[in-house]
């Protein structure tokens, strides 16, 4: 490694392991966001969660539990107010960091000198269509494609590592082949989403607007690390396996990093098939997992969006 003159401390950051297996988390910052839009699975977003002090001792647990990639997102975390001092104490406890957002607050000037400062390991953005007319549709609010368009302009000029989640649903699937041309015209990667999933709270709003000629079938679940090297954290600091599977859950600002030791037995009891669920011959092929198939069944939604019984 070439130091150029400086010492090693000031390019290398050492740290101790975690006591449990943890290396990613999720991190809800706030569940605000300045768009409202038709297919959110967020349902009501609310401004609320930690203070400055609450956020310092959440990243510190974080760190604490071994926690290298940090994703954080929304809501929309750029427009949270302490997001710019959040960010840049994750990176100096030495997280690589994505943020997932709506691309709206990135023309501002102190918002993508920061980025630039403090460079995201990727930052993903998400596309709700491809004019005016239909990205304020979707997001129902005036100027969305403006801000994005702009945000996104910038962010690639300034080198960024940009990702986009190109979400398609019965509002702006006409201009599907358009949002892709813009995401190569730019040369970015890009990953498509149709299946919405219902609200956090349980109810079905959101999947009237999934566009049925868009949606695709999942692969069998064949498991996933949540809980076990993987966990999520609500804007309270609330530890859970993932950000479906949301109770039971752990309070890291009260508990610490000794709370997670629970979570590897909340994730097993979560798995667990119940309800319509249990004796079921196919479950061995089942494409959602159990949280994700519970939230289907507490919203009522129809069987096929989520079960290979309401597909036969």
């Amino acid at each position: 490694m070439d130091l150029a003159g400086r010492r090693i401390s000031d390019v290398l950051l050492m740290r101790d392991a975690g006591p449990y297996e943890f290396s990613r988390a999720t991190w809800e910052i706030n569940l605000g966001c300045d768009f409202d839009c038709v297919m959110c699975y967020l349902g009501e977003k609310r401004f609320e969660g930690l203070d400055m002090d609450g956020k310092r001792k959440l990243l510190a647990v974080m760190r604490d539990a071994g926690v290298i990639w940090l994703q954080i997102t929304g809501g929309e975390p750029l427009i949270d107010p302490h997001f710019r001092e959040a960010y840049r104490l994750a990176h100096e406890l030495g997280m690589q960091v994505e943020v997932l957002s709506n691309g709206s607050r990135l023309h501002k000037h102190h918002m993508l000198n920061l980025l630039r400062t403090y460079p995201p390991t990727k930052l993903t953005l998400s596309m709700y269509g491809a004019t005016a007319e239909t990205y304020d549709a979707v997001t129902r609010r005036r100027g969305a494609y403006e801000r994005f368009a702009a945000g996104l302009q910038n962010a690639v000029a300034a080198g960024l590592n940009v990702d986009l989640s190109l979400i398609i649903v019965r509002g702006n699937a006409h201009e599907a082949d358009a949002m892709r041309d813009w995401a190569r015209s730019l040369g970015l990667r890009f990953r498509e989403y149709a299946n919405i999933s219902p609200t956090i709270h349980g109810t079905a709003e959101t999947l009237p607007q999934q566009s049925p000629e868009y949606l695709t079938h999942r692969q069998p679940f064949t498991g996933c690390p949540a809980g076990v090297t993987f966990f999520h954290s609500d804007p309270f600091g609330r530890a859970s396996i993932c950000k479906v599977g949301r109770e039971p859950n752990i309070d890291l600002i009260a508990e610490g990093v000794e709370g997670l030791a629970r979570l590897g037995g909340i994730a097993e009891s979560l798995m667990l098939r119940t309800g319509g669920c249990s004796g079921c011959e196919l479950s061995g092929t089942c494409r959602v997992c159990r949280p994700m198939a519970k939230v289907f069944q507490e919203a009522k939604a129809p069987l096929g969006n989520y079960c290979q019984h309401g597909m036969r």
